[in-house]
């Protein structure tokens, strides 16, 4: 009884998402979003490893970065397929990410593990709870604000293969990112004879705020926070030990002021 009653929720879960996600047609649906953005992602691999000789190993990452960056604004549709397959992605996948970041700051193998338990089980379910209960369908996770937390996210999580490659990473996550709100307001248009009808959904996926104060406060909070950290994160990520880097930190500034000490003495 307790399976039969499992499986008619999970059944109810994915319909009440397929209304959501299907309305009057007015939002693309989880195949178009996946399938888009998985193109894009091959398109800007491929481009960049033919192109721009970069290594086939982070080619194909940032092809992946971009498919799954696909349903990520749709991680405010509650319970459903995008929510799930996006949490347990980055449940398994943050903690390999972080693990360079770890190296260079000196961990040990042991620590390692059990952060990584530790974030595992943090996206798993604490990111999960509060998804699902703060969040609201089509509120600021559809918006140009989200892509670029998203992006700086990427650039902070993927420490490793120098400061182009870690833009490069993060820019598959805003094109992924990018790829689902443009196709969210392709399909708030339709077509009525000669002309085209916008529906009420037009304009609620590539937006900068939204009509909740607090849902915009937060979202621009959190984008100066990243935007901070990420401006100031490649002095930290070259260098390993901690005292070496206060220490080559220090020296450089000691260096400049004596420059211009001896260049104001010269004049």
């Amino acid at each position: 009884m307790q399976k039969c009653n499992r499986s008619w929720s999970q059944r109810a879960q994915r319909l009440q998402f397929r209304a959501a996600c299907q309305g009057d047609g007015a939002m693309a649906d989880f195949k178009t979003h996946i399938t888009t953005s998985t193109v894009l992602g091959f398109a800007y691999g491929g481009a960049a490893y033919s192109m721009f000789d970069v290594p086939l190993e982070t080619s194909v990452l940032a092809c992946g970065l971009c498919s799954v960056s696909g349903m990520l604004p749709d991680l405010d549709s509650g319970p459903g397929i995008p929510l799930r397959e996006s949490l347990a992605f980055a449940a398994a996948f943050v903690p390999m990410l972080l693990m360079d970041r770890a190296r260079h700051m000196g961990m040990s193998a042991e620590s390692m593990v059990l952060a990584g338990a530790a974030v595992y089980l943090a996206i798993r379910f604490g990111l999960g709870w509060l998804l699902r209960r703060y969040t609201v369908h089509r509120g600021m996770f559809h918006s140009l604000p989200a892509c670029v937390i998203f992006a700086e996210l990427a650039f902070l999580l993927c420490t490793s293969g120098g400061l182009s490659m870690r833009y490069f990473k993060a820019g598959a996550v805003a094109l992924g990112f990018l790829s689902h709100l443009v196709l969210d307001e392709i399909w708030s248009i339709e077509r009525r004879g000669l002309g085209l009808r916008f529906k009420q959904s037009f304009g609620t996926a590539l937006k900068l705020w939204s009509k909740s104060t607090w849902a915009n406060i937060s979202t621009y909070a959190k984008l100066a926070v990243l935007t901070v950290l990420v401006l100031n994160d490649p002095v930290w990520v070259d260098v390993s030990p901690t005292g070496e880097k206060l220490h080559n930190m220090a020296r450089k500034v000691v260096e400049q002021v004596q420059r211009r000490e001896a260049e104001q003495t010269q004049r």
